[in-house]
């Protein structure tokens, strides 16, 4: 085991082009990862929690959504942190906190003070969204964010597949221990953060030695360059959607936020973001609960089952990211969004068979492809909105699409557990049906992102166009 770990991190270290690079990558995933094992947690646990505190469906649904929709909120206040703060020390105290508050809901004794518990988590996990995009935007070039992008989030899809695996056979003997399992690599995660370099802000690259070291920030650099997008759209002449109004790191959160709603390819990849992450975060709660029900399959097994479609995830997201960059790289401007697309396309024909077999073997192929394509649209939009938004509002554009976002997201396991008992009935086919009427909004998600085809060019060439207004200030 020793040799295999060592192997890992060396071809990872090469991977990624620096034992410093390795470091930010690994423990950026590592925080998107640990909210998203919480997450998966609770939905793994769903058969003990039920049994032990006498709820429903619903209720299950309900302490996803109250934690995902006060997190919608607190990431307003986040996000401005994210373009004002020191952003590695606040994101290694609300880490901190995270761990208090998982240890908090293992001490739960009745639905109510699970569900306050949810409440505080959710409003101290809400700092990573804002606060990552903006480390991510300032320690890498734009080229490779897609590639970078892939790598962090599959930090978060393993670490929902921990809490699906792990942390959900744990709960089948103890639902508490499950998330005291959780909580406690929270502190040692919250002193890998508070040990990262705080790099300079505006998207110079922080760590672009390939021997992996970061030099220190220097305060004569050049202001922010442009994205290989942005030069690809002034070198090819294309016509600015507008003109950006300027912006620093004073702008208020309401100007701020009506900024970033104004550029209208952000608004339909925030939306087609959302209808994903809608369905995702339904697969995380009931996509165990579905497995044992439809496949006939037992807790530990269903488990496993979404294990291996997990494998499909990680390999979409790392697939995703390269093939956005590698088409940008080749001179096609839409590349990012091109790759989102058709994924999502993909993603709501897949998913149909897999839906309907009552065969765990024949379900698992089409299953692997459809959350491959699911998970390969997001490190593809993350990076694509990094080069539509001035690099001083990156915190605050992602806490406003955060909580648009997570507002969708919120309702998806409330509103999946009430159509499941209250619209279909219950029993085994109530769930079949439930995932089969939340393909739809998978559809709108690849119509929007086509859509966003014929503003994306001009969105980024007003971007470019604002740093060169910047550069020229």
């Amino acid at each position: 085991m020793g040799r295999i770990a060592a192997w890992v991190r060396h071809h990872l270290t090469h991977l990624l082009g620096g034992a410093e690079r390795t470091r930010v990558v690994v423990t950026l995933a590592c925080v998107l990862g640990l909210s998203g094992a919480d997450a998966a947690t609770v939905g793994a646990s769903a058969s003990a929690l039920r049994a032990d505190l006498h709820i429903s469906n619903t209720d299950i649904g309900l302490l996803v959504s109250v934690s995902s929709l006060v997190a919608a909120f607190a990431t307003l206040p986040f996000g401005v942190l994210a373009d004002r703060a020191r952003r590695t020390a606040t994101l290694g105290l609300t880490i901190l906190l995270w761990g208090g508050a998982m240890l908090w809901s293992a001490t739960a004794s009745n639905f109510g003070d699970l569900l306050l518990s949810r409440l505080f988590l959710g409003a101290v996990t809400a700092a990573a969204g804002p606060i990552v995009a903006s480390l991510v935007g300032d320690y890498f070039e734009g080229s490779e964010r897609g590639r970078i992008y892939g790598f962090i989030l599959t930090g978060e899809l393993l670490g929902a597949g921990f809490g699906f695996a792990v942390t959900g056979d744990i709960a089948a003997l103890s639902w508490q221990a499950a998330f005291v399992i959780l909580a406690l690599p929270a502190f040692v995660l919250a002193w890998l953060v508070f040990k990262l370099p705080e790099p300079r802000r505006g998207g110079l690259g922080y760590l672009v030695d390939e021997r992996g070291v970061a030099p220190p920030p220097d305060p004569h650099a050049e202001a922010p360059h442009e994205t290989d997008a942005q030069r690809l759209a002034r070198d090819r002449g294309v016509e600015p959607a507008f003109v950006h109004e300027p912006v620093t790191e004073r702008t208020s959160l309401i100007d701020a936020a009506r900024h970033v709603l104004r550029v209208r390819t952000n608004i339909l990849l925030i939306a087609s973001s959302a209808l994903g992450y809608y369905f995702l975060a339904g697969i995380q709660t009931f996509g165990a609960t579905f497995a044992k029900q439809q496949y006939g399959i037992d807790q530990a097994l269903a488990n496993v089952v979404l294990l291996v479609i997990g494998i499909g995830a990680v390999g979409g997201t790392l697939v995703g990211g390269a093939t956005g960059d590698g088409l940008l790289r080749r001179g096609y401007l839409n590349g990012r969004v091109l790759t989102a697309a058709v994924a999502a396309a993909a993603t709501t024909a897949l998913f149909v068979p897999g839906i309907f077999s009552r065969s765990a073997l024949g379900a698992i192929p089409y299953l692997i492809a459809a959350t491959f394509a699911l998970s390969a649209q997001n490190p593809a939009i993350d990076a694509a909105r990094l080069d539509i938004m001035p690099p001083l509002l990156w915190g605050r554009a992602e806490s406003v699409r955060t909580v648009l976002r997570a507002i969708t997201q919120a309702l998806a396991p409330l509103l999946f557990g009430a159509v499941s008992d209250h619209v279909f009935g219950g029993g085994r086919s109530a769930l079949q049906w439930t995932f089969f009427v939340m393909l739809f909004p998978l559809a709108g998600s690849a119509f929007l992102l086509f859509r966003a085809l014929r503003t994306y060019p001009g969105d980024v060439a007003a971007a470019a166009l604002e740093r060169t207004e910047e550069r020229a200030t």
